[in-house]
């Protein structure tokens, strides 16, 4: 079947954006040069409060890791978006963001007054600056999920950035059960052991859905999906 694109266009490493999905619409996000990161966090246009909740995520699916398959919820018992499509199998939800002074202190400082668009964002202010369109700030931040990042645990816990990460053309496909505001933005994993700051870019693809099968992989995944399925279905009644 033909994919049908709505919108496309290309971010830069080290930047940040900001959209409105629409329920029935999908975000295809492709990794041009290998190595990206997309942090991504979700907000309910109709209700701010109502964000991403990366622990109910990951305890009603019962993983450490998020791929295809997978639903990412709200912290209303809701659903956002439902992963696709996956060719890299491997997104981390655990780790959040980096900071300015972690950027400064690993890959020096530079700031926009001075370097202009070769500056080094971070990902916590990158993520301000769009959730300040929206009328929202600092304590509205969640723990975001990091797309295309690998993050291997140790027997003890520890975490690490896995060597191998995504490769040029690996991508990701969100498909969007409720009105979304989706902020993203590319700069670097905080785990990232890079020498230079990774300005690496990705495509992002606005994509027409189509409708949710009754034997749709994402809903059909497990039990508590359903009921995330079941959550949204009785939100929209009479919308």
């Amino acid at each position: 079947m033909k994919t049908h694109i709505l919108y496309s266009d290309r971010l830069a490493g080290g930047k940040h954006w900001s959209m409105r999905m629409r329920r029935g619409t999908s975000l295809r996000l492709i990794d041009v040069e290998g190595g990206a990161n997309v942090g991504v966090l979700f907000y309910n246009p109709e209700n701010l409060l109502e964000r991403y909740n990366a622990p109910d995520t990951l305890k009603c699916q019962h993983t450490y890791k998020l791929t295809k398959g997978h639903c990412l919820y709200s912290d209303m018992g809701r659903i956002f978006c439902s992963i696709t499509d996956d060719s890299f199998g491997w997104h981390d939800t655990l780790c959040g963001n980096s900071f300015a002074k972690q950027v400064a202190r690993q890959w020096g400082e530079r700031d926009y007054q001075a370097d202009r668009n070769e500056w080094l964002q971070n990902g916590h202010d990158a993520f301000l600056i769009e959730a300040a369109k929206y009328g929202l700030n600092k304590q509205d931040l969640a723990a975001n999920l990091n797309l295309f990042s690998k993050i291997t645990p140790d027997d003890v816990g520890g975490l690490s950035y896995a060597p191998v990460q995504s490769k040029a053309g690996d991508f990701v496909e969100l498909r969007f059960e409720m009105d979304t505001i989706v902020l993203l933005h590319t700069c670097p994993h905080p785990l990232n052991p890079a020498a230079d700051y990774p300005f690496n870019p990705v495509t992002y693809q606005i994509i027409k859905s189509e409708p949710v099968a009754d034997d749709d992989l994402c809903k059909n995944a497990c039990s508590e999906n359903k009921r995330g399925f079941e959550n949204n279905r009785l939100y929209y009644l009479g919308a």
